[in-house]
């Protein structure tokens, strides 16, 4: 596999083209947070809510901007990836706008709601027993037959320059609307799995606020970044596990470490518990229901894992909301 890695110039190209089907995800200031941690009256904290998307994350982003590089190659041929649920419906997305075949596996355990996004878009899905696949493999068996069988192109859901590119578009809207307030931002706080949030992140928030703390969050059975740079390399998991179904890679992508390595300095480990529990405080604050993986950013700072520090804003990533509503409300139950 040939590595490009990208670049702020690649997340400014990519702009244009995310611009033209999606509106910029809500930066919404949280007092109550603000409240919570005891900070400064100068200080103020900033959720990207990514939840409010048409697909309900971040992930439309990435695929947008993978799909529109990737037009010629494409052609009258179908995408084919594998998803936990959230790019299944960003590619799916994708693929309505630019009117491409998409053919996604996912786990036959994913939320319903995941399943309901992905095919109301026009996809299709095939389903594996994610139980399994770190003995098995079949997720990548399976997806390499569609791409065999349908002459199929593979998209990566996390691992590809034109990926971190188009999800690095959200943070040249955040950077953007708190450079237009005059505001200055000391931590950068975003999850962290594949990398592809995170890296394209990165890339907009170094750029813009140089002096930032960018820190990764990752759910305690799933750290292989932070176990990553702990170690100087990319550390494979061989089973990762977590109610965050979105955050289960078993490794940060090949395309995503050199720029995680270079931006990110730190990466806090959060048990499911507390991101259970930062799921029920968002409810009761701010009336949203997120998903774990979208929590867990918020979770850290809430915890005490994470100390706000610095004298500038905290900015939290909300990367989606796609739960099934009895899940969610047995996850915030006795919390």
């Amino acid at each position: 596999m040939t590595i490009r890695i990208a670049t702020i110039d690649d997340v400014r190209r990519a702009e244009p083209v995310i611009r033209e089907h999606v509106s910029p995800a809500p930066l919404v200031r949280s007092y109550a947070l603000e409240r919570e941690l005891g900070l400064s009256a100068s200080q103020h904290v900033w959720l990207k809510d990514y939840g409010w998307t048409p697909v309900g994350s971040f992930k439309l982003l990435g695929a947008l901007n993978w799909m529109a590089n990737h037009l010629d190659l494409i052609g009258d041929k179908p995408v084919a990836a594998h998803s936990s649920g959230n790019f299944a419906s960003g590619l799916s997305f994708a693929g309505s706008r630019f009117d491409k075949r998409v053919i996604i596996v996912m786990p036959e355990s994913a939320a319903q709601i995941k399943f309901d996004l992905t095919r109301s878009f026009g996809a299709q899905i095939r389903t594996y027993d994610i139980a399994t696949d770190h003995e098995t493999g079949i997720r990548d068996k399976l997806t390499r037959e569609i791409a065999e069988q349908e002459q199929a192109v593979e998209a990566s859901p996390y691992d590809d320059a034109d990926v971190i590119a188009g999800n690095g578009v959200g943070g040249l809207e955040i950077v953007d609307a708190l450079k237009q307030q005059q505001r200055h931002v000391s931590q950068f706080v975003c999850q962290v799995s594949g990398g592809g949030l995170m890296a394209g992140h990165a890339l907009a928030l170094a750029d813009g606020f140089p002096q930032a703390d960018i820190v990764g969050v990752e759910p305690e059975g799933a750290d292989d970044f932070f176990r990553s740079l702990a170690a100087g390399q990319r550390v494979r998991l061989e089973h990762p596990t977590s109610i965050c179904d979105g955050l289960l890679s078993y490794d940060v992508g090949e395309h995503n470490w050199p720029i995680l390595k270079q931006h990110v300095a730190q990466s806090v480990v959060v048990p499911d518990l507390e991101t259970r529990q930062a799921m029920k405080w968002l409810y009761d604050h701010h009336g949203l229901r997120t998903e774990p993986s979208g929590a867990i950013a918020t979770a850290a700072v809430l915890s005490g894992r994470l100390t706000p520090a610095g004298e500038g804003d905290l900015v939290l990533v909300i990367s989606g909301r796609n739960i099934d509503e009895p899940r969610f409300r047995e996850w915030i139950s006795d919390v």
